[in-house]
């Protein structure tokens, strides 16, 4: 019995510490960057960069486009865990390469308060880069946006939440998380190209190729916002 007791302890012990190193890395991270020192982005990127950037050159060949392009969209649709990455090309967006979101919390569905787990959507902008994240890089999107703030005041919501960022590892509560390779190549990007050159477009799905599926419980304006993503989203035609 005793045996049993002590291997039922174990495994809890192990089960919380496989949490904490991935869940409660907000809280550990921090602290650890206390005491270690944090980076600056400069110092991040002279160590991600020339390896992301190997890595990235081949696919905007392929695409026939140079590197660094003028301005890149990111295109994150959730119901196919993936992200897509499109450059300007002249007066046209060419597609140079799709990344697997590798977690993302909560529905279909915009998001609508704090704590709803949520991932937001709509088209948001960049508003900075975060060298010392928990989880590894992040790009902090200006959730909540004007479009955001306008529709809370239609439905009477005050607490809308905030700090939404595509970032690394592969865990995320409202955020999207990319994997620590994939953010370091979207990251070393957006600051060569500048974060105003940047267009970040979260859509429920894909939908150049599927309906919206618009539950009973959704707030009215969505069906609105999702006509404003399609006629967005058939700019980008792969």
């Amino acid at each position: 019995m005793r045996k049993w007791i002590t291997a039922l302890l174990l495994i809890g012990l192990l089960v919380s510490g496989v949490g904490l190193y991935f869940y409660g890395r907000s809280i550990w991270v921090p602290l650890y960057q206390t005491f270690s020192g944090k980076q600056s982005l400069g110092e991040v990127v002279s160590v991600y960069g020339p390896a992301a950037e190997k890595r990235m050159r081949p696919f905007f060949h392929a695409a026939g486009i140079a590197y660094p392009p003028a301005a890149v969209t990111m295109i994150a649709l959730k119901a196919e865990r993936r992200m897509e990455l499109w450059v300007q090309h002249g007066d046209t967006w060419k597609f140079v390469k799709t990344y697997e979101i590798a977690g993302a919390s909560g529905k279909l569905g915009p998001k609508l308060c704090e704590g709803d787990r949520q991932v937001p959507e709509g088209i948001y902008r960049i508003d900075g880069l975060n060298p010392n994240s928990s989880y590894h890089l992040s790009m902090r999107l200006n959730y909540p946006n004007a479009f955001d703030v306008e529709c809370a005041k239609l439905d009477g919501r005050t607490r809308l939440g905030g700090d939404i960022f595509i970032h690394g590892k592969a865990v995320s509560i409202g955020c999207l998380a990319m994997g620590d390779e994939a953010i370091e190549e979207l990251f070393v990007l957006v600051n060569r190209i500048g974060i105003r050159n940047v267009t970040v477009i979260i859509a429920p799905r894909d939908l150049r190729r599927h309906t919206a599926e618009l539950s009973g419980d959704l707030p009215s304006w969505v069906g609105g916002l999702y006509t404003v993503l399609l006629q967005e989203l058939l700019r980008f035609k792969l």
